[in-house]
């Protein structure tokens, strides 16, 4: 068994290099603008406690003066020609770029340990190899990825003052409250990380254990799966990573099904950094994907001119723009912002009146979709999930809806919901939904978010307060906002027992609401 998955992962990389080799033909660089380079070199790089780790050197042939440093540690599950085709732009415009398998992936040794400590040694021991191996220039390092090297990107900056500038792309800052908001198991997306993860690598013991627990809802490990996250979350780290100065570029997709912006976004706010923020529709990874096969890709430029100003010292302005960029899923036009806080500058509260019950256990229709491929439909074809909002049975479905726009709303950053919740069992789970409603009540999804609780007395009443997935969406004039609740959604576990109803209320003094944020017209 352990022969043929090593086959398999060999005839995988080989297949996922000709992809990623005849997408760089595909990237052609005007030779006015660019400079040759050496070539790729496959390397051995001796990681922390020795562990190999599969590596790549792409650098300018020019051998004859030191160059500025990037490290880009592989995403989850995918070989080390991830990059080729970024690395051999960036060799050709004045950079050594060392590209790795995170260990435990592939043909890299060791085990996989999730961002841990052993991964975030291994970043500074590459560091340590290029500098002596290359013509790296040792004051100019700088690091970045897409996903899990986001991650190692970002908590490398941290502990390795050496690195001045990170790019991460498709990130987390938190990651338990990534893949854990609102006391909720992601499990589409940790069931696919967990899969892909034993298909393309050897995971260790501790993270076999706590993926078993994560995925079997054990509650007795809650704390421990709290503590093994927060080691593996930069925002653990926030003091040292400004303390050490480097400049840092954030940028996600509004549709994130593994690690959802609003974490990126509250990390933002924290750094004291050179620092810039960028959401673009699409899910996880995908704002990225094309510039992997080296066709133009805004994230990928924006990066390269990021690295140009912080380690180059190039003057092209990137410092002088707006630091937060968002692109609109309605629009596809770029808007600019001075902080996070600016982009939705006013609110407009939709009144949740009344008190209303619904039935567990039943998916009502309304949910956030299909892990990846829903979002990326709505990149590309501004087709998020829909719902007949008509249709969607009361039993199963709270709904409440606003009055008609007169004009067009632009919702910008993050929709909150109060309401106050009466159940009937001490746990479950309910999941919030924003929707663009047209005039025949076919809706659009706006944004949704899971909320659980546990330990709760039944028939008590207790708040819920609830950020729903910030986004950038814009509700056409004539149309209304619904917001739904309902207790089942494919992307997210569940908890509720069966028989469980649910009783949102609303009173005079504790009146339940959405407040929606919109962009100041």
């Amino acid at each position: 068994m352990g022969q043929s998955r090593r086959a398999l992962r060999t005839t995988a990389v080989g297949a996922v290099s000709a992809t990623l080799i005849a997408g760089t033909a595909l990237g052609v660089t005007s030779p006015a603008q660019a400079a040759p380079a050496a070539g790729i070199r496959f390397v051995d790089i001796a990681g922390d406690g020795g562990t190999i780790l599969k590596a790549n050197v792409v650098a300018p042939a020019d051998t004859s003066r030191r160059y500025p440093l990037l490290v880009l540690p592989t995403s989850w599950s995918i070989p080390q020609v991830e990059y080729f085709a970024q690395a051999q732009k960036l060799a050709e415009s004045g950079y050594v770029v060392v590209s790795y398998n995170v260990r435990g992936f592939w043909q890299s040794g060791g085990e996989i340990e999730v961002a841990g400590p052993p991964d975030v040694a291994d970043a500074s021991k590459v560091i340590d190899w290029a500098l002596a191996n290359t013509q790296a220039d040792p004051s100019e390092v700088g690091m970045a990825g897409v996903s899990y090297s986001a991650g190692i990107s970002l908590l490398a900056a941290a502990h390795d003052a050496r690195i001045k500038a990170v790019a991460a792309m498709s990130g987390w800052a938190d990651l338990i409250d990534s893949i854990y908001s609102g006391r909720t198991q992601h499990a589409m997306a940790v069931s696919f990380l967990g899969g892909t993860g034993y298909l393309t690598g050897r995971p260790s013991g501790h993270f076999q254990q706590m993926l078993k627990e994560f995925l079997g809802s054990d509650l007795s490990k809650e704390q421990d799966m709290i503590a093994w996250g927060k080691v593996r979350s930069p925002a653990t780290y926030l003091d040292q990573l400004n303390r050490n100065g480097a400049a840092v570029m954030l940028a996600n997709a509004w549709g994130d099904t593994a690690f959802p912006p609003n974490q990126y976004a509250e990390f933002y706010d924290e750094l004291t950094v050179p620092k810039r923020l960028e959401f673009r529709p699409g899910d996880h990874a995908t704002p990225e994907v094309t510039g992997l096969l080296g066709l133009p890709n805004d994230v990928w430029t924006d990066t390269e001119r990021w690295f140009d100003h912080y380690l180059k010292g190039e003057d092209n302005g990137i410092d002088r723009e707006q630091p937060v960029q968002l692109k609109s899923r309605s629009t596809g036009g770029y808007e600019g912002y001075p902080d996070w806080k600016s982009v939705g500058a006013t609110r407009r509260k939709i009144d949740l009146t009344g008190t209303t019950t619904i039935h567990a256990n039943v998916d009502s229709g309304a949910d956030g979709g299909i892990f990846i491929l829903s979002n990326a439909v709505d990149q590309f074809f501004r087709l998020p999930p829909m719902a007949a909002i008509p249709l969607l049975p009361r039993r199963w479905a709270a709904v409440w809806q606003s009055d008609n726009y007169a004009t067009v709303q632009q919702i910008r950053g993050t929709a909150r919901l109060h309401t106050t919740l009466i159940p009937t069992k001490e746990s479950g789970t309910l999941v919030a939904y924003l929707y663009d409603v047209g005039p025949l009540g076919l809706a659009k999804l706006v944004t949704n978010a899971p909320y659980t609780w546990h330990g709760r007395t039944p028939g008590t009443p207790f708040d819920v307060d609830l950020d729903l997935f910030s986004t950038a969406y814009d509700v056409p004039a004539g149309h209304r906002l619904a917001l739904v609740v309902d207790t089942v959604d494919p992307l997210y576990f569940e908890h509720n027992p069966s028989g469980a109803q649910l009783t949102f209320s609303s009173t005079a003094d504790d009146p339940s609401y959405v407040s929606v944020p919109l962009r100041e017209q």
